[in-house]
């Protein structure tokens, strides 16, 4: 059983420590999960007894990130495998499963001998207090909590104490994508030009830094009233409420908040340019007409609507305003990702503002987006509009049809664009 294993110096002075909670914190592509399979692999071949778990953010994840890792590294020491469980049965009869923290009701009731925590920052806290690190009790199980940061949430809490010293079963490390020699440095700063300041940081130097004040600057708000040529609509609508639903959201904020409609048009060079935002405190009813007018004036390859109790109550108005004029269009659902509202907006809007990728038309509104912008994320002021035009990086694509047309390309057919 020859397993040939291979690590990068900073892996092996984790591998090599002693303590039971280990915490990573590393940039993208660092090799955080080539470690964790190589210990999934080793603790399974050394288990008698008890469970080996590997958990990411869902289980879609989990597949993604390590089943096909495991298959290759384990390769001469697995005696059977099954994706439809995810789970991968070595020689010694010891089981490696993959899960998704998104179902923890899934994960009582055992008893573990070593568990991975992959992009723990994503999960709910929860999942390891309240689930996992009871049922690592019985057998003195051991754990690996890794992740790139994402602010200063329960992972970074988790980092900082095992920085502290206080506790002799923990111990954190930190490691920047430049810690992978494999890893071209050309590569990391070629993505430094493209990449906001702070995704770069985040994503590649491992910053646990949380959005501040002075995310957006004034001189990259640019406005250009001419309309390019190529391109594709897309409307997202961020909805603040309305009278008749106001039970619906505890957040007193809620009420004071105004409902906004972003268009803007994605190029062909993946510039936005935001040909309007409408915003305002609105009606149900009135909500839907303007949602429905923004489509009718515009048609946009897709809408997009924050899911939830507000999206559910302007459906009814809008399916009804869909039939009596014969006129429908698709309704995407729009999510937090599991975001705060400053991570999601700073993610999605600041990189494209610091090069140029989002233009303004040249109307009143920008004004309104300007004082947002400037001022986010402060608590004083309004984000309404900056949110809703955070969301169409959730539905927008780009548009290359262009460059057929200019050889005078002539779709198969014309609706579905193939």
């Amino acid at each position: 059983m020859n397993l040939e294993i291979k690590l990068l110096p900073w892996q092996q002075d984790v591998w090599n420590d002693n303590h039971r909670f280990k915490v990573v914190a590393a940039g993208r592509r660092t090799g955080k999960s080539r470690l964790a399979a190589w210990m999934l692999i080793v603790e399974a071949l050394q288990a008698d007894r008890g469970h080996v778990w590997y958990i990411a953010p869902t289980q879609g994840q989990a597949r993604d990130i390590m089943w096909q890792t495991l298959l290759d590294l384990a390769h001469p020491v697995i005696e059977s495998s099954h994706i439809n469980n995810m789970q991968i049965k070595l020689v010694n009869g010891a089981m490696i499963s993959l899960k998704g923290a998104d179902r923890p009701e899934t994960m009582r009731g055992v008893s573990l001998k070593f568990v991975v925590l992959d992009e723990y920052g994503d999960m709910r806290p929860t999942v390891f207090e309240q689930i996992l690190r009871p049922a690592l009790a019985d057998l003195k199980g051991k754990a690996l909590f890794i992740g790139t940061p994402m602010g200063r949430n329960h992972f970074w809490e988790l980092y900082t104490y095992g920085n502290d010293n206080k506790d002799e079963d923990y111990k954190s490390w930190h490691f920047t994508s430049f810690d992978n020699p494999l890893l071209d440095p050309k590569e990391i700063e070629t993505a430094k030009k493209s990449m906001s300041s702070f995704a770069f940081r985040t994503e590649f130097l491992a910053s646990f830094e949380a959005a501040s004040g002075g995310i957006f600057k004034e001189e990259w708000i640019k406005v250009d009233d001419d309309e390019p040529v190529h391109g594709r609509y897309y409307i997202a609508v961020d909805l603040a409420g309305f009278e008749n639903v106001a039970a619906a959201t505890t957040a007193k904020k809620k009420r004071l908040d105004q409902s906004a409609i972003a268009v803007v048009k994605v190029c062909v060079d993946g510039t936005w340019w935001v040909a309007n935002i409408e915003y305002g405190r609105w009606d149900i009813k009135e909500t839907a007409q303007r949602i429905f007018d923004a489509v009718r004036d515009y048609e946009p390859l897709c809408v997009g609507i924050e899911r939830g109790a507000l999206k559910n109550a302007v459906l009814p108005y809008l399916s009804d305003l869909m039939r009596r004029n014969n006129k429908y269009f698709r309704i995407e659902d729009l999510t937090h990702g599991n975001k705060k509202k400053t991570d999601r907006i700073t993610w999605s809007l600041q990189g494209r503002f610091e090069h140029g990728k989002i233009v303004f038309n040249d109307a009143v509104w920008v004004s309104e987006v300007t004082d947002e912008l400037l001022n986010f994320p402060n608590t004083q002021v309004h984000d309404d509009l900056i949110d809703a035009l955070s969301y169409i990086d959730q539905i927008a694509i780009a548009e290359y049809m262009s460059d057929y047309e200019d050889e005078e390309f002539q779709p198969l057919d014309r609706i579905s664009g193939y």
